[in-house]
């Protein structure tokens, strides 16, 4: 029965870290259409209104930027900005600590 209520937990676990998951890629897609929709506007209004003076990429870039480093933890694409790194990392820094203790 112990078994059973083991496994039952672990399932949910699983469940909950996809969930999140799921939740976290939804968020960046959610940006990355607001971004594509507010840029489009935007170069849509320098464009009608003020075309001798291009200034749409500057909000463009910044806000691109920002995109950029939602996606790289999003999608773990470069690894130190990870959570998985953070978490290796801490664990890294404990055992550390518990082997300095004790010489």
């Amino acid at each position: 029965m112990e078994i059973i209520m083991e496994s039952n937990q672990f399932d949910v676990e699983k469940y909950q870290k996809a969930k999140k998951r799921v939740k976290e890629i939804k968020g960046f897609y959610g940006h990355l259409a607001s971004f594509i929709l507010v840029i489009l506007f935007l170069a849509f209004l320098n464009f009608r209104f003020s075309p001798e003076h291009i200034w749409f990429y500057w909000p463009m870039l910044g806000w691109g930027i920002g995109l950029f480093f939602h996606a790289t933890a999003v999608f773990n694409i470069i690894p130190f900005f990870g959570k998985e790194w953070e978490q290796n990392k801490i664990k890294e820094i404990i055992e550390k600590e518990k082997n300095t203790k004790w010489e």
